[in-house]
């Protein structure tokens, strides 16, 4: 089986609600079984994306910050 495609979304310097509203977005244009990674910078995003991640359905595999930047690995629902 070959190594997945990780899908980038970069939503540093957008503040709440755009992190969220963009990876929907994002996330309905990708395959199911998809990882999606987003970034983001917004305080509000350390809570709102798993929020949103589980509400929707997806799977949040890992979540991690990086100096002032959070990271969000996601993989669609089937």
């Amino acid at each position: 089986m070959a190594a997945e495609k990780k899908h980038l979304l970069d939503c540093v310097g957008l503040y709440c609600p755009a992190p969220v509203m963009n990876a929907r977005a994002e996330i309905d244009n990708l395959e199911a079984g998809a990882l999606l990674e987003v970034i983001a910078d917004d305080p509000a995003a350390w809570e709102d994306i798993p929020r949103w991640a589980k509400r929707a359905g997806h799977t949040l595999l890992n979540s991690w910050k990086d100096g002032e930047e959070f990271h969000f690995l996601i993989k669609k629902k089937s």
